[in-house]
């Protein structure tokens, strides 16, 4: 898969997918691959206290993807757990363009459950079970239901 250099991540639904398959689809459940595809795409790690931020207290490091458009991290868990994330992405173009985006990269997936947030309605979250050569994966898409847009969140972890 070729790889799109940082500065390109503009900070739509389109460019959050685009990273996610990038990154999450290929190293989930291989941290230290993840961190050295970071490394080799020039993303900066960010530091702590941020990156704790990020992570809700579990350990891992946190990568600044973030162009002069837009900005993005990327996260990697100690456990392999992947995400990327954005505070400007629409929760209609999220779910199109992640479909969109797992469908050209040879990813079957089906949704498997979609709801609001108990505590939150306006978090929405949309979670597919997803495979593709042998691989499966469990992928969550985290977005937050309003008319102008705001933050979202892709994560995958290996089934």
């Amino acid at each position: 898969m070729a790889l799109a250099p940082a500065t390109a991540f503009a900070g739509t639904a389109e460019d959050l997918a685009a990273l996610f398959i990038q990154s999450c689809m290929v190293y989930a459940g291989h941290p230290v691959a993840l961190r050295q595809w970071a490394a080799r795409t020039n993303l900066p790690e960010i530091p702590d206290p941020a990156a704790a931020a990020f992570l809700v207290g579990a350990p891992g490091k946190v990568f600044d993807a973030s162009s002069e458009v837009g900005k993005f991290a990327l996260l990697s868990s100690d456990d392999g757990i992947c995400a990327v994330v954005t505070d400007r992405a629409g929760d209609r173009e999220i779910a199109q363009e992640l479909e969109r985006a797992l469908g050209n990269a040879g990813v079957r997936f089906r949704l498997v459950i979609e709801r609001d947030d108990k505590p939150d309605p306006k978090l929405h979250h949309r979670e597919y079970l997803a495979t593709r050569k042998g691989s499966s994966w469990r992928i969550l898409a985290a977005t937050v239901r309003d008319s102008v847009p705001g933050q979202a969140m892709l994560t995958a972890a290996p089934e």
